[in-house]
């Protein structure tokens, strides 16, 4: 496959990514989308093979650090926030054991 179809595949999962992350919030979703824009046309003119992988895998590392880490909270009250979880985020409930597991 392309380098120029590597980027755009990059470029689209970075955006689909922001709006998943930051659904239902306008100020983030403009910011984020500002931010991939302008870093995809900052390295435009780029032609160094090796320097393009590098940023594309720097884009992927970036979405999987989004998806994984970032969480919505809500101002309710002006000392209380709501967490809004994405259904991705949440893990089945494992109950603390003091004894580690014996790895079979």
């Amino acid at each position: 496959m392309g380098t120029r179809m590597k980027v755009l595949q990059a470029f689209k999962a970075l955006h689909k990514t922001r709006q998943e992350v930051f659904k239902d919030d306008y100020r983030a979703l403009t910011a984020a989308r500002f931010k991939i824009n302008e870093e995809f046309r900052k390295n435009k003119e780029e032609t160094s093979e090796e320097n393009i992988q590098k940023m594309i895998n720097m884009s992927l590392d970036v979405e999987i650090l989004l998806r994984k880490s970032v969480l919505q909270m809500e101002h309710v009250t002006d000392d209380t926030l709501m967490l809004r979880p994405r259904e991705s985020l949440l893990l089945e409930n494992v109950p603390y054991c003091d004894t580690p597991r014996k790895k079979s």
